[in-house]
């Protein structure tokens, strides 16, 4: 199985940091966001990824690809842990592949970009400004193998989901499913229908769509048929509504946490989960953080 990872977004909510940075190389800590989406990737034992960016957008390329300047000076200064770290971003049997989108017309056009390098395969879709958290999922449960897995099994396309509170479910892709109101993390159950950023009164359920996917090839035939939705764009949930006409698809509950990266709140928060677990520097950061709590 191959995976997409739509790199080509303008990340118009956190400007004014995203004008000349990728909102997918913005760091967590110390490492850029794309990193972690790219190792979620590979634990799930996926070996061909393929990174939809826009033209002249070159900062993620730079990133994976080599550095001998700096891979020298860091030798001949015998840091050679450090030289390690950039030197392994990619392990040697994964392959990166890039596609690109001439012009943002939204995430079921940037997905369509990728079409030639997916042919009629299933493939894994992930949005790089949505992190599962690393430490809080169980250990025992890799969420993207999990639903590669059951694709595998009994051919069912799913969508990673969680729970989100009322007042922010206006915000997401919302799912209708057979269990609404009892379906826990590490379950699936079918989905009868999907409303983008439905308004509370209107919401079928607060099971929000997370951004992580698993279709089959007929996802791909829909998106090129559909006509632009919200924005003039080609939305992958009006592409998703008609799939469920025809295909079954599942929601598979997330076990652990998200972190919306795309929205500042949630991208200063995955950074203090994440420092706080971060061996070089999590004894500062909670020191001070208790220091704050008795301050406010």
């Amino acid at each position: 199985m191959k995976a997409v990872i739509p790199v080509a977004g303008l990340g118009t909510r956190m400007l004014p940091m995203t004008k000349a940075i990728p909102k997918e190389m913005l760091p967590i800590v110390d490492i850029p966001l794309i990193q972690y989406v790219i190792n979620e990737v590979i634990l799930a034992g996926i070996k061909e990824i393929i990174l939809v960016i826009s033209p002249g957008r070159n900062l993620i390329e730079n990133y994976f690809g080599g550095s001998p300047d700096l891979e020298s000076i860091l030798e001949k200064g015998l840091k050679l842990d450090l030289l390690h770290k950039i030197r392994s971003l990619l392990p040697n049997d994964v392959k990166l592949i890039y596609a690109y989108q001439e012009e943002a017309k939204g995430l079921g056009h940037a997905i369509l970009c990728a079409r030639s390098y997916i042919g009629d395969e299933p493939f894994a879709v992930l949005l790089p400004d949505v992190l599962v958290n690393q430490y809080e999922s169980n250990l025992a449960v890799d969420n993207l193998a999990f639903m590669i897995s059951r694709y595998e099994k009994e051919q069912v396309s799913l969508v990673m989901v969680e729970r989100v509170p009322p007042y922010l479910v206006s915000k997401y892709g919302i799912v209708d499913c057979s269990i609404n109101n009892s379906l826990m993390p590490g379950e699936t159950a079918r989905i009868y229908n999907l409303i983008e950023k439905p308004d509370i009164n209107d919401a079928p359920s607060n099971l929000a769509i997370v951004g992580r996917y698993v279709f089959s090839a007929k996802i791909l035939s829909i998106l090129e048929k559909i006509q632009p939705g919200v924005a003039n764009e080609i939305q992958l949930t009006d592409a998703m509504t008609e799939f469920v006409k025809h295909e079954t698809l599942a929601a598979y509950h997330l076990v652990g946490l998200s972190h919306d990266c795309g929205d500042k709140a949630g991208y200063v928060l995955a950074n203090i989960h994440y420092a706080l677990r971060h061996a070089e520097i999590a004894e500062t950061i909670s020191k001070n953080i208790k220091q704050f709590n008795l301050l406010v």
